[in-house]
């Protein structure tokens, strides 16, 4: 029986809009015709728009060269199948740090280990390589690490126990040729973390109380290690002071190089997507499963603030001695507190060199940079962090050569101004950079609308939901939009931080609802859900391959994430070479052997 002419292509292009993509991609193998309009550009435009559930205003990202290899960017190459879960950790596993060459990564847990894994082995597992205890130096338990810029040292923070209960902090530089440890930094409150400046300087922070709700961070630049020309030359240099009011302190340093601009992983554009709220609900989609006597008042002060840990979680954000200023405040009148807060001001308007507005300050179009920020946690009302601040940092402060203290002040010029402050309205819980260094990504619950602080001590409520904000370091604003999916239940005075990373095409967050979350940074949308058995607390992509993730939890394991793409080829089996490559080769020996070559 002779078959009748075939559908018309736009027939065929009009079924296909009104079928999932998995039917449209077997329809495609029908026949030549089907596989041609399965392929067709308008017709994966309708069903990415569909099925991710984009404003029709949010453009194709600018790097996608179709939009059927977009639909599949996302659906086949998102971190989301569990490989394989690392049980080498017998409590809570609290950072995850990638070397930048993603060969390495490292991970610290409450059982007081920075352990070393490979990620290089031939059949693609990842094995233990080294572990190192820090009970021996009195630590409580480690909570975070860094690799510094050429891979050859890592820093390590952590809580270090004093006398009578008091905890401070640490930080350990270790160095990765032999794994033996190399110096060690006073660092107060634990929380700063530490950070690299550059690969043999670290930043390092210290604290000292002025009154009950006052106090002074003072940042310090460090030598990572001491050679045998340190008799002569100083291994500390102190960067900045700066006051702090209303019980805050400064908190989780981090360092952002602004001349990596110049090559951009993405431009987000934001304008495109202004009209979307805030409220929109998550969609997830199915992709296949320091001087001496400055020392000293630091330990008495220690001693008699009598500082507690949290043993639950990470550190909850209170300064260090808030137990001390939550103790006594019933003896202390609203009235004084505000006198404190005002003598403060004052003395801090009197005392604070005076800011220079050029030294932060947006870039013009098509301007050089080479640009060092600071970037780190603060307050202004409350003791919970809720402000961004930036700090810059000049070129002769990159070294700990020159005087110990920096460049001479007068009198009367003793506190460091910020030069730059962005409010986030709302508890932070964690920040992450962007691979170039534009995008600044900020954790943070918000307190609600129009709330008013009228007691330090008693900050707003807040939200259970988690905002990730974005911040453009080029423009230094906040973005309009945030993203959310995650959660969190914990009340200010727990609430622990959260590590969030920061891929070319993604960022990811853990949570406190046992789950990670990945996102795509160019259409606002979550893709992931990763599971745990536990509050998830970090999470890190591979510098090297965007399509490998970790998660660490309190349930003691790292998982290992891979795309679906990146599973199917490793199940694959191995194709052998095909005929003209083979071919090529022969000829190729064929002619060396005529040429004389052995």
């Amino acid at each position: 029986m002779a078959s009748g002419p075939g559908l018309p292509d736009s027939l065929v292009l009009e079924i296909f809009l009104h079928l999932p993509h998995k039917a449209v991609l077997s329809a495609g193998f029908t026949c030549r015709q089907w596989f041609a309009v399965s392929r067709d550009e308008f017709l994966w435009k309708e069903l990415f728009y569909n099925y991710y559930c984009i404003p029709r205003t949010v453009p194709r990202h600018p790097a996608a060269v179709s939009w059927y290899r977009e639909f599949k960017r996302l659906y086949d190459c998102i971190p989301c199948v569990e490989v394989q879960t690392l049980k080498e950790h017998h409590d809570q596993v609290l950072h995850l740090a990638f070397s930048h060459r993603g060969h390495r990564f490292s991970s610290c847990s409450k059982d007081c280990t920075v352990k070393l894994w490979d990620t290089e082995r031939s059949d693609g597992t990842i094995s233990l390589v080294h572990s190192t205890s820090m009970r021996e130096f009195n630590w409580g338990y480690t909570q975070f690490s860094q690799f510094n810029a050429d891979d050859t040292l890592l820093l390590v923070s952590g809580v270090y126990l004093g006398p009578h209960q008091s905890s401070s902090g640490e930080i350990a530089v270790i160095s990765l040729e032999n794994y033996t440890l190399l110096s060690r930094v006073r660092n107060k409150p634990y929380d700063v973390f530490g950070c690299w400046l550059n690969e043999t300087h670290l930043i390092s922070g210290n604290l000292h109380w002025i009154g009950n709700m006052t106090s002074c961070s003072v940042l310090w630049l460090n030598k990572a290690f001491q050679d045998i020309e340190s008799e002569n030359l100083n291994v500390v240099k102190r960067l900045f002071k700066i006051q702090n009011i209303n019980a805050s302190t400064i908190r989780t340093v981090m360092v952002a190089h602004c001349r990596r601009h110049d090559s951009p992983d993405l431009l987000l554009d934001y304008e495109a997507q202004a009209q979307r709220t805030q409220q929109h609900q998550p969609l997830f989609f199915d992709l296949g499963n320091t001087d001496s006597e400055e020392e000293e008042d630091e330990d008495e002060e220690d001693e008699e603030r009598g500082e507690k840990r949290v043993s639950a979680h990470l550190p909850p954000f209170k300064p260090s001695g808030i137990q001390h200023v939550i103790h006594g405040r019933q003896s202390i009148a609203a009235r004084e507190r505000e006198l404190e807060t005002k003598v403060a001001r004052m003395m801090g308007s009197r005392r604070t060199k005076a800011p220079d507005p050029n030294l932060v300050s947006p870039s013009a179009p098509g301007e050089g940079e080479d640009k060092t920020y600071l970037l780190f946690t603060t307050g202004s009302l409350t003791y919970s962090p809720h402000q961004i601040g930036i700090k810059r940092i000049m070129p002769d402060q990159m070294t700990t050569c020159g005087p110990v203290l920096g460049e001479e002040r007068g009198t009367e010029e003793f506190f460091d101004s910020l030069d730059h402050v962005i409010d986030i309205h709302g508890h932070i819980i964690g920040m992450g950079l962007s691979p170039d260094h534009r995008y600044l990504y900020v954790n943070s619950r918000a307190w609600p609308v129009g709330c008013v602080i009228s007691d330090p001590m008693s900050p707003p409520p807040i939200a259970e939901e988690i905002d990730l904000h974005v911040i453009d370091l080029k423009s230094l604003r906040e973005e309009r939009r945030s993203l959310r999916a995650h959660r969190a239940f914990t009340p200010n005075d727990e609430c622990f931080f959260i590590f969030l990373d920061v891929s070319r095409d993604f960022v990811a967050s853990g949570a406190e609802d046992k789950h990670g979350y990945i996102w795509d940074r160019h259409y606002n949308i979550c893709l992931a859900r990763l599971k745990h058995d536990d509050v998830v607390n970090s999470v890190a992509f591979s510098p090297a391959d965007q399509e490998l993730l970790l998660s660490a939890s309190d349930d003691s394991t790292i998982k290992v994430w891979r795309s679906p793409r990146m599973v199917r080829l490793a199940e694959a089996p191995q194709r052998p070479p095909r005929a003209h490559k083979l071919l090529s080769s022969l000829l190729g020996r064929r002619s060396a052997n005529l040429n004389g070559k052995p």
